[in-house]
């Protein structure tokens, strides 16, 4: 029940819900939400909301009165992109709301605190978006949610969308490596030698590219022995926890995208090596019953690093790899992109096809062979 005199109300999953008026610019009254873990958090939180919208001059809601006399909604660029980051909390994932969150309020609430609706032109966004000084992969994350916020405006308010061109600054191309195959064969005879299950995993990674959060939370029931197949269903990541005694946990959810689900095949060999590892009752592939926690197993693979001399590489250097050596070996781009699980091979050659030198000196030396056989003849 809500407390007299406030609209706000515990719900049944134990966050509190506090609601507020807003007039869209065809009059009609509608109600937003705001969340938090206690009544004095929402009460906090429907004050500065009122507060920011009582500030852009009259009611809640400000209407803009156009040349020909049309009015369009109005509001805080802030306002809104907080109204939008609630509905993304309602429909999508919990771990895509906190990415967007700490997008917005890292970058997207300095850049535009002061700002109106009605002034995020094509011009005005380039020129805020430019002041960032982060990797280009936030840069267009950045520029994705303002997007998507706008389109929120015209479907919710049918405030107009401007045209927008896009981030028209020039996305740098980084260099990827992989591992050669000096370093891959010193690798693969450490993880043989004394194998344990944690070194079966990273031998895993490196003949099927999974991603560290799927290695994680790989279980025993998603590997189907009769028919050589993987099947990929979840990954496990650590993030900011909603509520409890812990800031962040460890949270189990389905794939990246629906690509990422995804079955592929393993070899006889490989199956005959995770076999060996297989105990009764056992549910996930590394841990016994709880996924593996990331940064666990990514120390561990830092840990082999050093033992066999290689650089501190990522994680993620394996599945760059294993790309890289199915190219080599003459895979189709397509069957590679599927075994990734990208939603188009464009994906896979951009960022996960990498010709490494061993294969440039192939080309080379087999140019050279011919050109040797040429010299012969004459």
């Amino acid at each position: 029940m809500p407390r007299r005199g406030d609209n706000i109300r515990k719900r049944t999953d134990g966050r509190w819900e506090g609601r507020y008026p807003v007039t869209s610019a065809d009059g009609k009254k509608r109600y937003l939400s705001v969340y938090g873990k206690s009544y004095r958090e929402v009460k906090e939180k429907l004050t500065a909301k009122m507060y920011l919208l009582s500030n852009r001059e009259s009611p809640a809601v400000l209407a803009s009165q156009l040349n020909d006399g049309m009015q369009i909604y109005d509001t805080g660029f802030c306002v809104l992109v907080e109204e939008w980051l609630e509905e993304i909390a309602q429909n999508r994932k919990y771990s895509t709301y906190i990415k967007y969150k700490k997008l917005y309020t890292c970058h997207i609430q300095n850049l535009f605190f002061s700002d109106m609706l009605s002034q995020m032109s094509d011009n005005h966004i380039q020129i805020r978006i430019s002041a960032l000084k982060v990797s280009d992969s936030t840069r267009h994350s950045v520029f994705a949610i303002i997007r998507q916020t706008l389109q929120y405006a015209e479907k919710q308010y049918g405030h107009p969308m401007p045209a927008i061109t896009g981030c028209s600054l020039q996305k740098r191309t980084s260099s990827v490596e992989v591992m050669n195959r000096t370093e891959q064969t010193r690798l693969i005879q450490f993880l043989y030698s004394d194998m344990n299950i944690s070194k079966a995993g990273i031998y895993l990674c490196l003949f099927t590219g999974l991603r560290l959060g799927e290695i994680c939370a790989l279980k025993w029931a998603d590997i189907d022995q009769d028919r050589g197949l993987l099947h990929v269903n979840r990954t496990v990541q650590r993030i900011e926890s909603k509520e409890g005694p812990t800031k962040t946990i460890l949270l189990e959810t389905a794939p990246k995208s629906d690509f990422s689900k995804r079955a592929l095949p393993i070899s006889d060999t490989l199956m005959s090596l995770l076999k060996r590892f297989r105990q009764e009752g056992q549910e996930y592939v590394l841990q016994n019953n709880k996924p593996m926690e990331p940064r666990t197993y990514q120390n561990h693979f830092k840990k082999y690093l050093e033992e066999i001399h290689a650089p501190n590489y990522n994680f993620h250097i394996l599945r760059h790899t294993f790309a890289t050596n199915c190219i080599d070996s003459g895979m189709d781009i397509k069957s590679l992109s599927e075994i990734l699980g990208h939603s188009n091979v464009q994906i896979t050659l951009n960022r996960y096809v990498h010709p490494s030198m061993d294969t440039k000196r192939k080309y080379i030396n087999a140019l050279s062979a011919d050109y040797g056989q040429l010299c012969g003849q004459a």
